[in-house]
């Protein structure tokens, strides 16, 4: 008969040289999230903003070892919570993927809402619904976590001021000739247009054909467009293009679309950011009314998010709405990684 390993709870690793970084695994609608709750070095700055650029600048290989292979793979996420430098916040946070540090995601926001309230970030949760503020590189985003008997579940973000910074802007895509795209901002910019305008389909195409012709959307909007952001000039960059099913006018039908962002990094969410700008889009188009509530579907997985305007607003000169975006996240489990001073291989790398 063979023998049976003894049970070891919990597992420990065995003895090591190096440091160690533990986190918190989750996903929402597919989309993975590594939250980071200990072993990561000080990040200093004044603002959730300022420490976004001291990491880039001083800690970028930790973001590496943990996104990238062996630790992760090509489409991981993370979030590293920080201290906010705003008072009614009840946490910050920095956003990593494969290219860098992001200044909103929506898919991480829902995830973290439940993760604040049931790893105590926000004392005495109440029933049925909890609150909790994230500071965000964008702003302050407030998400709105369901609670009841000590369970936390859905949640729902406000957004910060979403708008459309432009419509049927014309851009010359190598291989495709112009293309008519939209540009709108819900906490980061996104190039949207048809995938029908590639013969495309973000639920039958696949995923590499989708990511070629968004790369190369993203790649001449940024090569022909000047974006600018009323607040700060941090925000003014294009994260990436998002592919939509064309149904822009309202429907009772969920509407999909793929994400690709970074460094040709595919979203399984619907995009929760993205989400918002399309929001804004929508309503700046008029079509859509304020509380009018929308669901959106993954063309990678088929999980869905909703979302409405619930308020007008501005930012700076742009006409803007705050947006309201909800979905599920859930736990996949925890780990604590080792980094052996002996590993060559301790600083990551991504296969193409």
């Amino acid at each position: 008969m063979a023998e049976t390993s003894p049970a070891v709870q919990p597992i420990q690793l065995p003895p090591h040289d190096g440091s160690v970084l533990s986190v918190v695994d989750m996903h929402t609608g597919g989309e993975p999230l590594r939250v980071i709750v200990s072993g990561f070095p000080e990040v200093h700055g004044d603002s959730v903003l300022a420490k976004r650029r001291y990491i880039w600048q001083n800690l970028d290989h930790l973001r590496r070892a943990l996104m990238f292979e062996p630790r992760g793979h090509y489409d991981m996420y993370g979030a590293l919570i920080v201290k906010s430098e705003l008072e009614e916040a009840d946490l910050g946070v920095l956003f990593m993927h494969n290219q860098g540090y992001s200044t909103m995601c929506g898919h991480a926001v829902i995830a973290l809402g439940r993760f604040a309230v049931d790893y105590g970030y926000v004392k005495a949760p109440v029933s049925p619904e909890t609150q909790v503020n994230i500071q965000c590189p964008c702003g302050l985003v407030k998400a709105f976590v369901q609670y009841a008997n000590g369970k936390t579940g859905r949640v729902r973000f406000h957004s910060v001021p979403a708008f459309a910074f432009a419509t049927d802007v014309a851009v010359s895509v190598p291989g495709h000739g112009v293309v008519a795209v939209d540009i709108g901002y819900g906490g980061a910019f996104y190039a949207f247009v048809s995938a029908e305008k590639f013969g495309l389909d973000v639920n039958e195409s696949r995923t590499r054909d989708l990511v070629d012709a968004a790369a190369a959307v993203t790649a001449a909007v940024k090569a022909q467009v000047k974006l600018h952001h009323p607040t700060s000039p941090d925000l003014a960059y294009l994260y990436g293009t998002i592919l939509t099913d064309g149904k822009d006018a309202f429907s009772e039908e969920p509407s999909a679309n793929v994400c690709v962002f970074a460094d040709s990094q595919v979203d399984r969410s619907p995009t929760g950011s993205g989400v918002t700008a399309r929001i804004a889009l929508q309503f700046h188009k008029g079509l859509i009314p304020l509380d009018t509530t929308r669901t959106f579907q993954s063309g990678a997985t088929g999980s869905q998010f909703t979302g409405k305007a619930v308020e007008e607003t501005t930012c700076g000169d742009f006409k803007a709405v705050i947006v309201e975006v909800a979905g599920q996240a859930h736990y996949t489990g925890t780990a604590s990684f080792v980094f052996e001073k002996d590993d060559t291989l301790n600083k990551g790398f991504l296969l193409k």
